[in-house]
């Protein structure tokens, strides 16, 4: 190694060879990040479920906790009784927020998360300890983490009025059961005017609480209940839970249906999706139809977002591609991140259509001859164009705009 005391040349080669930054052994990063606080929450989830199931199994919730003679006797029996399997069922939700980022998710875990805490110290038995060393354990991550979760809801006018509607009947509901409560054979809190709300607009109607047999009103009213609440809780599911189900399925199949398929004429086939299609779509999308064949599930999402016209199969499959009605289509372009997928996708293009024009874009210089030689009627090469262009570039002051390829010398 060279002397530190040495010329410019010596220093510079000692540090580019012989570093003096350590290198951590262990990234503490991918153990502090957002990955690490959905994974604990999870975990905290679990938790809380089997800590849950384990206090109501007992006869009776004990209070024996530093928080006991906080809450009521009543009130802390039945919330350390159920509370934990409640408390999951919503840290489930939370975690699956999490896990696509939303902002929503986080907010209602930073409120949540203290007060399952709460559970451990009303009754301090040894079987909630874990849950408690978990909470202590995940919420500074939680916090820690804000700025990772920023992704808003995106809802739609129909979820929008869904929930409010839910919103509406059920405060409607508990109100006016209340109010009309000497009318009703068992009803004598807000809760259970509640309770007589949702089992009412879930269609269960135990018969426990029913109206008064003299009172007409109260009748009435149990009606538009259930009118507008199964109304409003049918609609809510359809639009809460359908975009989800059609998500999942264009993630599956595309976005295409057999009768769109069937209607595609003078159309542009992509085969593979990767850097260079990318600005492909953004080209041609306002010129023409597209329709993309990948199978990446990601990718499809993703297009989908955008509008784009996909099809989920195998490029280099011959019946995907007379779906995507390649010899019906004024052009195939090809152009994957895979240059030896591409190559069998212009294979099979050849045996669909042997006349349809096949454009491929090469990863690799020395792949060029090998796409040309299997039918690509053209390969374009986007390393050598790119390299061309900043040889040229640098010798101008100003920028040098890409060369339309229709004018070019084929014997440059």
């Amino acid at each position: 190694m060279s002397d530190s005391t040495g010329g410019p040349v010596e220093r510079a080669i000692e540090e580019i060879f012989y570093p003096a930054d350590s290198v951590p052994f262990v990234e503490w990063q991918a153990f502090s990040g957002a990955r690490a606080t959905v994974v604990l929450t999870g975990v905290l989830t679990l938790l809380s479920f089997v800590t849950g199931l384990s206090n109501l199994s007992r006869e009776t919730g004990a209070l024996a906790g530093p928080l006991a003679g906080v809450v009521p006797d009543a009130a802390g029996s039945v919330l350390v009784q159920f509370g934990g399997v409640l408390f999951a069922f919503v840290l489930g939700l939370v975690t699956v927020g999490l896990q696509r980022r939303k902002r929503v998710a986080w907010q209602i875990g930073a409120g949540l998360l203290p007060a399952l805490a709460v559970l451990p110290l009303l009754t301090l038995q040894p079987t909630d300890v874990p849950l408690f060393l978990a909470v202590v354990v995940t919420y500074p991550l939680h916090l820690r983490n804000r700025n990772q979760f920023a992704r808003s809801v995106d809802l739609s006018p129909l979820q929008l009025a869904a929930l409010v509607a839910i919103v509406a009947v059920l405060l409607y509901g508990t109100v006016g059961a209340y109010r009309l409560r000497s009318q009703f054979t068992a009803i004598d809190t807000w809760g259970d005017a509640f309770y007589y709300v949702v089992v009412t607009i879930t269609t269960v109607g135990y018969g426990d609480i029913t109206p008064a047999p003299a009172s007409a009103v109260a009748k009435w009213f149990s009606l538009t209940i259930m009118v507008f609440g199964i109304g409003a809780f049918t609609v809510a599911v359809g639009a809460l839970v359908g975009p989800a189900i059609e998500s999942r399925m264009a993630a599956a199949f595309g976005n295409m249906t057999a009768s769109d398929l069937t209607l595609l004429e003078d159309h542009v086939v992509v085969l593979g999706y990767g850097d260079v299609t990318a600005s492909l779509l953004e080209e041609l999308d306002a010129e023409t139809d597209l329709v993309v064949v990948t199978p990446d599930q990601e990718t499809v999402s993703s297009l989908n977002t955008e509008g784009v016209n996909v099809l989920t199969g195998d490029p280099t499959d011959e019946s995907v591609l007379r779906d995507a009605r390649v010899p019906a289509a004024s052009g195939v372009v090809v152009g994957s991140d895979d240059d030896a997928r591409d190559v069998l996708a212009v294979l099979a293009t050849r045996n669909v259509a042997p006349d349809v024009r096949v454009v491929a874009a090469a990863n690799d210089g020395t792949h060029v001859e090998k796409l040309e030689s299997v039918g690509a009627d053209e390969v374009v090469d986007p390393l050598a164009i790119g390299g061309r262009l900043l040889g040229r570039s640098v010798l101008h002051d100003e920028a040098v705009e890409m060369p339309d390829p229709a004018d070019a010398d084929p014997e440059t």
